[in-house]
C-alpha cells in the first residue's frame, strides 16, 4: 500500500467561515504568506477558536468539512471495499480494470507485498498471465472476463481520492486501531503528512469513544 501527493485545500476559505458566527473576523490572525506543510500557519487566534469549535463537536466544527483533501492511494482491493464505506462527500477516481488489465504482464509487485512470495501464488500469476496473453493475442472476450473474475482480491489499485478534514476525522476515529495493516499505514500517514492532523484529525487518547457517540 502506499499513499502520494497529498493536497490540501481551502484553508483560507474554511477559517473566513469559522469566524462568520460571531463576526470575528478582525481577531484573525494568521499570515497566508507563510507556509505549513502546505497549509497556511496558523495565528494562535485562529488555532484557539478552531479547538474549542473542534471540541464542542461535530455541529461547531462546521469548517472542518470545508478544508478539502486530496491524495493517491495505491490499495488492495480488500481494502478499498472498506473505504468505499466512506462515501459521503468524497470523489475517487481509479485505474481502469476494464482498459488497462491487459496491457502488461501480471507480475507479483502488483499485489499486496505478504503473499508475493508464496510458491502456490506465484503458480496462480502464472494462470493469469496465461489468460491475459490469450485476450492479448486472440481478442478473447471469454478470456478476459475470466482474468477479471479470478483476480485476487490483493491486487493493487490506485485511486485519486478527494475528501475533507471531518471525513477523515471520522474514518481515522473508527480505523486506527482496526486488525487490517494497511489502516493502520493509512492513518499513520494522515498523522504524518496532511497539515494539523494530529489537532484537527486525530483524538486525544482516551476520549474515542466520546466522538463515536456524539
Amino acid at each position: 500500500m502506499n499513499i502520494t501527493n497529498i493536497e490540501v485545500f481551502n484553508f483560507k476559505g474554511a477559517l473566513r467561515g469559522m469566524r462568520n458566527p460571531l463576526n470575528s473576523h478582525s481577531k484573525s490572525d494568521t499570515n497566508y504568506g507563510f507556509i505549513y506543510h502546505g497549509a497556511p500557519l496558523l495565528g494562535p487566534n485562529d488555532y484557539d477558536l478552531a479547538m474549542r469549535l473542534i471540541n464542542a463537536g461535530p455541529e461547531h466544527r462546521k469548517f472542518l468539512r470545508q478544508i478539502f483533501v486530496s491524495m493517491d492511494i495505491t490499495a488492495p482491493f480488500y481494502w478499498w471495499k472498506e473505504f468505499d464505506t466512506y462515501k459521503i462527500g468524497t470523489t475517487a477516481n481509479s485505474g481502469s480494470t476494464m482498459h488497462t488489465l491487459h496491457k502488461e504482464s501480471i507480475s507479483p509487485d502488483m499485489f499486496e507485498t505478504p503473499i508475493r512470495g508464496d510458491k502456490e501464488f506465484l503458480s496462480y500469476l502464472d494462470y493469469l498471465e496465461k489468460l491475459r496473453k490469450e485476450y492479448v493475442e486472440t481478442k478473447n472476450v471469454d478470456a478476459w472476463k475470466q482474468l477479471v473474475q479470478c483476480l485476487p482480491s490483493s491486487w493493487l489499485q490506485t485511486r485519486t481520492w478527494t475528501g475533507n478534514y471531518e471525513i477523515l476525522r471520522n474514518i481515522c476515529t473508527q480505523r486506527a486501531h482496526h486488525k487490517l495493516t494497511e489502516w493502520h499505514y493509512f492513518c499513520d500517514t494522515i498523522k504524518e503528512q496532511v497539515p494539523y492532523a494530529k489537532d484537527f484529525i486525530f483524538i486525544p487518547e482516551g476520549e474515542e469513544e466520546n466522538e463515536k457517540t456524539n
